[in-house]
């Protein structure tokens, strides 16, 4: 790996192995590979990490009610997470389960650094947890809670209403309570830490309305990682899993190849998460790398949840089984395909906001973003040069193209646009920088009419520059969709003979620049990318 190039670590949260993944898996997902393929692009040194939540109570409960020890059971789920990145093109590089080896041992070295540090001390709990969201709840909580809820007295989770369990154990804490005003601090100091923005002030009042100690460690069952000094006690299942970002590039590991990763990615540039789990890494995870005197992560990144549009109402439903409305991701591949997965939840779902998400908008976006723009410009413009110029692209520098030719004054400043998008994770904006110039060649088509200036000898010059100018847009494009489209994208640049050192080239900056498409090069018309979807799911 270079020297020279930025480190840019991106996580997902890792998942549980209580379900298969589903849709909201599947779009944290795409959301950091598709931010990992364009930090490649933009020359950054790229680690990309995902895996498994493996240990906890709500494991160990659904290994039972499938008769399978909660090993197997995990060993036994895995494969489905992996199979589906798999098919959607997930460029992770690692995958991390929290029932490795690594894991362990980097826990327990946490534990014994948190007593090192006088940041955990022995008590007793006694009070509320929610087995599915794997949560203490204090009393006013869940007060609060049913008193919103009209549930009084019933004792409901704050945050998905099921039944709370009443928990009195001997427990270890971490004295998370000592960290309220460095956590402020950091918030004051770095807005940035927490995104969207008005995800920062909910974290904010939450922490400036006081902060309790935490229960780091249980009694009540066996299925985690053991408290390396106090027999009977397993580690509660956050401050198992929040660590696996460290564990990944090395935490708790002596080697020296271990303390060059570290070195080398931490602290993490970004991690994604869904909006339900923001506290767990905005409070106490910063509170646990302040413990030990680590640096915190850049940023947390919290998307929203998706909904089903109702077609009738227009209304946003939760998605349920029991509403007959649940879409799976083999659903919407089965309509889309992969790539016109990927475009629409990447492009059409803004990534901090809940969303409705409905088969009617997916088929409209498909036809009108990837068939009858992007995918009818690739055919049209390759049918044409494959005509006019037997097979090849016009013999054109693309620097004698004239500046105020509509393509190239478009394309002008268009990766800073799009990098500008892509930093802030405005994955809408960033597909509108580039479907502005997409739109621009195909008016350009109309406008310039190339099949009326092939008629003319005399115009031979004016038809090489308007069919170059076509193709360079493509190729630009075609960068610019790379995160979101790969395959796609290689397709159209192997139809201009663009090899695989420009479609795995890691300057985007200087592939976005007018005028690097060569003369000469032999074009072929292919397939439809798109074909246009005639019928509704």
């Amino acid at each position: 790996m270079s020297e020279d190039k930025r480190p840019y670590f991106i996580t997902t949260p890792i998942y549980y192995v209580n379900a298969k993944p589903h849709l909201g898996t599947a779009y944290c997902s795409l959301l950091c590979d598709v931010q990992a393929r364009f930090r490649r692009a933009a020359g950054y040194d790229v680690f990309f990490l995902t895996g498994m939540d493996e240990h906890g109570e709500k494991v160990a409960q659904a290994a039972a009610d499938h008769g399978m020890e909660p090993q197997e059971w995990c060993d036994s789920q895995v494969p489905y997470f992996k199979d589906l990145w798999r098919e959607l093109g997930v460029s992770y590089d690692d995958f991390i389960r929290t029932t490795e080896p690594r894991q362990r041992r980097a826990v327990q070295y946490l534990w014994e650094r948190m007593r090192e540090t006088g940041f955990i001390y022995k008590g007793s709990y006694d009070g509320w947890y929610c087995v599915h969201e794997e949560t203490y709840f204090t009393e006013t909580q869940v007060d609060k809670a049913d008193e919103e809820h009209e549930t009084p007295g019933q004792h409901l989770c704050p945050d998905c209403h099921r039944p709370l369990e009443r928990v009195t154990e001997e427990s270890w804490f971490f004295k998370l309570s000592a960290f309220q005003d460095r956590l402020l601090a950091l918030y004051e100091e770095h807005p940035e830490f927490v995104e969207p923005d008005f995800r920062l002030n909910e974290v904010r009042s939450f922490v400036a309305s006081g902060l309790q100690d935490v229960s780091v460690s249980r009694t009540s069952f066996d299925w985690g990682i053991p408290v390396p000094f106090d027999e009977g006690h397993v580690t509660y299942v956050w401050f198992d899993a929040l660590l696996n970002y460290y564990t990944a590039i090395g935490y708790g590991d002596s080697s020296p190849e271990a303390a060059a990763l570290r070195k080398r990615f931490w602290p993490a540039q970004m991690h994604v998460v869904g909006k339900d789990i923001i506290r767990f890494h905005c409070v106490i995870w910063p509170a646990m790398l302040m413990a030990l005197g680590e640096s915190v992560p850049e940023r947390v990144f919290a998307h929203g949840f998706l909904n089903v549009r109702n077609s009738e109402t227009g209304t946003l439903e939760k998605m349920s089984k029991s509403r007959g409305n649940a879409i799976a991701p083999e659903d919407v591949i089965e309509l889309l395909g992969v790539e016109g997965y990927r475009y629409y939840f990447m492009t059409d779902v803004t990534p901090g906001e809940d969303s409705g998400i409905s088969f009617d908008r997916m088929e409209q976006v498909y036809n009108a973003d990837l068939a009858n723009s992007w995918g009818n410009l690739v055919s049209r413009s390759l049918n044409m040069s494959d005509k006019y110029f037997e097979g090849a692209t016009p013999d054109v520098n693309g620097a004698d193209v004239p500046l105020d030719n509509p393509l190239r004054a478009r394309a002008e400043g268009i990766y800073e646009r799009y990098f500008a998008c892509m930093d802030r994770m405005d994955y809408v904006g960033a597909k509108d920088v580039v479907m502005e110039l997409v739109h621009a060649a195909n008016h350009y088509i109309e406008d310039s009419a190339p099949w009326v200036v092939a008629k003319d000898p005399a115009r031979a010059g004016e038809l090489k520059e308007i069919i170059y100018a076509l193709l360079e847009a493509i190729r630009i494009s075609a960068h610019l969709l790379m995160p979101f489209m790969p395959q796609t994208s290689a397709e159209v640049l192997h139809r201009m003979s663009l090899g695989d050192d420009e479609i795995a080239s890691d300057n985007l900056a200087r592939d976005c620049a007018w005028g690097g498409l060569a003369g000469g090069l032999p074009v072929s018309k292919g397939d439809a990318l798109f074909p246009r979807l005639t019928s509704k799911k």
